[in-house]
């Protein structure tokens, strides 16, 4: 599996990005989804990262948004047929990487309640529940976490 920063807009990627779109909506009212659009993944500041196999099909995303010494995750998104893996787990400590490697502290995230899946993640790799952090407000569908990244050097 090869994971490099791509262009978010590129006709295979953004197919992984619908699909994870109409998994939120299947999941939660459109007020509850935070989702990025291609514009905003397409910045500066912004980390995509893609998880591609052998054959150089994109199976995965995850993307670091940097706020200067905070950054969010943002885009998460394993294909079912890639599931069960740890494909979810090596994008992640790829994140961290990124994140550390621009001086980043603290890593957030929000997620949903019925992101059984996500949040089992989050957890095990070290984060913890927080309040809402920028521009969110509270949402009992939502669940804000974060990680203080100088606390250990690995995922």
């Amino acid at each position: 599996m090869n994971i490099a920063i791509e262009d978010p807009a590129q006709a295979d990627i953004i197919t992984l990005l619908e699909h994870g779109d109409a998994e939120a909506a299947r999941l939660y009212p459109a007020e509850s989804n935070h989702l990025l659009p291609i514009d905003a993944l397409r910045e500066p500041s912004v980390l995509f990262h893609v998880a591609r196999d052998a054959s150089g099909t994109a199976l995965a995303t995850g993307a670091v948004v940097l706020k200067g010494d905070w950054a969010e995750i943002k885009r998460m998104w394993v294909e079912p047929q890639a599931r069960g893996q740890g494909l979810s787990k090596t994008i992640l400590a790829k994140l961290e990487q990124q994140a550390r490697a621009h001086g980043v502290r603290w890593l957030r995230l929000e997620t949903g309640v019925d992101s059984h899946s996500a949040l089992g993640l989050y957890a095990r790799a070290g984060f913890v529940a927080r309040e809402p952090f920028a521009d969110y407000r509270p949402d009992p569908l939502s669940v804000f976490m974060e990680k203080d990244l100088s606390m250990e050097t690995t995922a």
